[in-house]
C-alpha cells in the first residue's frame, strides 16, 4: 500500500491547457473517486499517475516519491481499463499470469498469487477459458485478477464499468468495494457516473475543466455542496435549482431567511451568508420536496412510479416564467398529471448559492 500525492499537475497538448495546477494528497489504503462529465481531466489525470501520459507540470509521489520520470512499469501500480484488454489467445490464467511472468517471477509464487486472485474472484472454475468464452461481468473480474496479481502499491480503475448492463454494474460495484475492503490497497478510481462515485469511494474529487472544483466525502458533498455545479451534478434525481432574492428578517440568534422565487417564498434554515435583496441561486432535492394540503401549487406534468418510490415531474407557474420541479416520495400516488397540487419544503436541507460566481452562502 501507500500514499499518493498530486503537486501543482499541469497538463497541456499544445497551447491548450486540460489540467490548471491540481494537487491533493491520497491517504494509505484510501479509495478516491475522480468524478466529472466527459472532458474534465480525470481519465488525463489518471493517466498521469500510470506513467501512460507526460506530466507538463507539478510533480506526482508514490509513498513519498517523485515518479515524474519513472517508466509505468517502475511505478508498481495496476490499472483496469474500460475496455479490459484480455489477451484473445490466452486463457484467464494465462491472461492473469502474464504480467508476472514478462518479471520472470518464480513459477510457483505466480501460480500462488494467480489461484489466490481467482479464489477471491470466484473465477476458479473459469481459469482454463477463453476470453470469448465469457461474459462482460467475468471478462471484468479477470482484468480485476491480472492486477491483484501483481499485489500493487495502487490500483487504478479507468471506467470499468461502462461497457456492462445496468443490473451487472450495480453487482460490480459491489465486488470492487469488498475487494478493496479485503485487500486494503490504496485506488484512484475514475468515472463519470456519480451514483458509482457515491456509494463506492472513501472521498471524492469532482472536477471540471480541468480543475478541482470539491473533494470531501459522498455525504458531505451531498449535504453540503461547495457550489452550484457540485449540487447539480451529485445526487440522482439531480437537485432542483432557481433563481431567487434573499430575503433577511431580524439580526443575529433571531434572523431568519427565505428566498422569493417563482411567486412565493422558500423557507431557508440555517443560512448565514448572504445580505438582503441579493440574487440567488435557490436549491432544493427532490427528495426534501412533499405532497402536503397546504403550502406551493404546482401542477403535476409526469407521474413515474418505480415501486418502492414515485417521481412526480412539477411544474410552477406557466408561460416563459414556468420552472419545471422533480418531487421524489416514497411509496404511491393519487396525482395525476395535470392535477394541482401542493408543495411542502423541508427548509432545512435547502441550499443557497451567490447569484454570480455560485458559491455556497
Amino acid at each position: 500500500m501507500a500514499t499518493v500525492s498530486f503537486r501543482k499537475i499541469e497538463k497541456a497538448y499544445g497551447p491548450v491547457k486540460v489540467i490548471h495546477g491540481i494537487g491533493f494528497d491520497i491517504a494509505d489504503g484510501e479509495f478516491v473517486v475522480l468524478v466529472g462529465p466527459s472532458g474534465c481531466g480525470k481519465s488525463t489525470l489518471l493517466r498521469m499517475l500510470a506513467g501512460l501520459e507526460e506530466i507538463t507540470g507539478g510533480e506526482i509521489l508514490i509513498d513519498g516519491k517523485v515518479v515524474n520520470d519513472l517508466e509505468s512499469k517502475d511505478r508498481d501500480i495496476a490499472m483496469v481499463f474500460q475496455s479490459y484488454a484480455l489477451y484473445p489467445h490466452m486463457t484467464v490464467r494465462d491472461n492473469m499470469a502474464f504480467s508476472l511472468r514478462l518479471r520472470k517471477a518464480d513459477a510457483k509464487l505466480t501460480a500462488e498469487r494467480v489461484e489466490n486472485a481467482a479464489r477471491i474472484l470466484n473465477l476458479g472454475a473459469l481459469l482454463e477459458r477463453f476470453p470469448k468464452e465469457l461474459s462482460g461481468g467475468q471478462r471484468q473480474r479477470v482484468a480485476m485478477g491480472r492486477a491483484i496479481v501483481r499485489d500493487p502499491k495502487v490500483f487504478l480503475f479507468d471506467e470499468p464499468l461502462s461497457n456492462l448492463d445496468a443490473k451487472l454494474r450495480v453487482a460490480m460495484r459491489a465486488e470492487i468495494k469488498a475487494l478493496h475492503q479485503r485487500l486494503k490497497t490504496t485506488t484512484v478510481y475514475v468515472t463519470h457516473d456519480q451514483i458509482e462515485a457515491m456509494t463506492m469511494a472513501d472521498r471524492i474529487v469532482v472536477m471540471h475543466d480541468g480543475i478541482i472544483e470539491q473533494i470531501g466525502t459522498p455525504l458531505e458533498l451531498y449535504d453540503r455542496p461547495g457550489n452550484l455545479f457540485v449540487a447539480q451534478f451529485i445526487g440522482s434525481p439531480a437537485m432542483n435549482v432557481f433563481d431567487g432574492v434573499l430575503q433577511r428578517e431580524g439580526a443575529g440568534a433571531t434572523s431568519s431567511a427565505a428566498v422569493s422565487a417563482l411567486g412565493a417564498l422558500w423557507p431557508v434554515a440555517g443560512t448565514t451568508g448572504g445580505a438582503h435583496g441579493q440574487k440567488v441561486h435557490y436549491g432544493i432535492r427532490p427528495g426534501d420536496l412533499s405532497l402536503a394540503d397546504q403550502g406551493i401549487a404546482a401542477e403535476v406534468v409526469v407521474v413515474e412510479p418505480t415501486g418502492a418510490e414515485t417521481e412526480l415531474l412539477l411544474q410552477i407557474g406557466s408561460g416563459a416564467s414556468a420552472q419545471q420541479l422533480t418531487l421524489v416520495m416514497h411509496g404511491r400516488t393519487d396525482a395525476r398529471p395535470g392535477q394541482t397540487v401542493r408543495l411542502a419544503i423541508d427548509g432545512a436541507n435547502a441550499h443557497v448559492f451567490d447569484g454570480q460566481d455560485g458559491q455556497r452562502l
